[in-house]
């Protein structure tokens, strides 16, 4: 089943979103997903668990400020690396 993954992401430049955008293009099992530097915000349409969106776009180092999942809210720590 799909869900939608919305996260607001602090991103100051192209080159940010850019690093947001490339990493989700990367991940296997996105259906979809639109990022955007106007909005400050990726939402991402996946069967992935929320978790693994999450650690992938922290990973690009920038600073997320909240999330939802299916439009309730998540928590934004980043679980520890397995």
């Amino acid at each position: 089943m799909s869900h939608t993954y919305e996260f607001n992401i602090t991103m100051t430049c192209g080159g940010c979103s850019g690093a947001v955008d490339r990493v989700l293009k990367k991940l296997e099992g996105v259906e979809s997903y639109e990022v955007s530097l106007e909005n400050q915000n990726a939402k991402v349409v996946t069967s992935l668990p929320y978790e693994t969106v999450l650690a992938k776009i922290a990973k690009t180092g920038k600073k997320i400020t909240s999330a939802t999942a299916d439009g309730v809210t998540q928590s934004i720590e980043v679980p520890a690396a397995a």
